[in-house]
């Protein structure tokens, strides 16, 4: 869409910095805006469910913020890190690192990403997975990578974006749905609703801290 303007507007709901680069790769004209979102799984809701429902809230609390803004989109994403049915949070440390490391070694898990594109009167949903498969690891890789202190902030204890590249063996699927935004899903939506990318004259991104609650961490990959 390069020579297309946009007829309307994008807020990130979202702080995570992997999210803000994948839109300004794509050339997306973006503002974005933490939200409170408390990620708490209910009672025998899935995986999908759970991240549905989050990314939805996100996007409904970044129009909040906004105001009812005209024209403006709200982008909720939610990406979890599932293997045996278990949803990989953020490692607490060494012990539930090395834990989780063993139990994706030498095997593949999914990585799932709910997004949502909402305005005040429309919503568009959808849920991508990658399958990411893990060369075998042993100790000395497991503590060799937890010294770097890349995992402290990674659901699954992982960045493949970055020093975990070297975790990873194989992957079947969109590898930016991995780093946490599925573009090749997310583009048709942009399409959809008139919001343009390969805009890099306006990719710069900002934020909207006068009304910005506090944020609570994403889960992003």
């Amino acid at each position: 869409m390069p020579e297309t303007v946009s007829r309307n507007r994008l807020l990130l709901a979202s702080a995570s910095p992997r999210r803000a680069q994948l839109l300004i790769q794509i050339g997306v004209p973006f503002s974005s805006a933490a939200t409170n979102v408390e990620e708490v799984r209910g009672i025998g809701e899935s995986p999908t469910d759970y991240g549905q429902r989050l990314a939805e809230e996100k996007a409904r609390a970044g129009l909040a913020i906004a105001d009812g803004e005209p024209g403006l989109w709200a982008l909720g994403a939610d990406t979890l890190g599932v293997v045996d049915g278990e949803i990989l949070e953020k490692p607490r440390d060494f012990t539930d690192f090395s834990r989780m490391m063993r139990l994706l070694s030498g095997r593949e898990h999914s990585v799932l990403t709910a997004i949502c594109l909402c305005s005040a009167g429309e919503v568009h949903r959808r849920l991508v997975e990658t399958r990411v498969r893990f060369r075998r690891l042993d100790r000395r890789l497991i503590e060799s990578y937890w010294e770097t202190g890349e995992p402290l902030d990674k659901a699954g204890g992982y960045g493949i974006q970055g020093m975990g590249a070297l975790l990873v063996e194989s992957i079947s699927g969109s590898y930016s749905n991995v780093v946490g935004l599925p573009v090749e899903t997310l583009a048709p939506l942009l399409e959809q609703v008139g919001i343009a990318y390969w805009q890099f004259d306006k990719r710069a991104s900002s934020s909207m801290p006068p009304r910005t609650p506090p944020h609570t961490p994403s889960r992003a990959l």
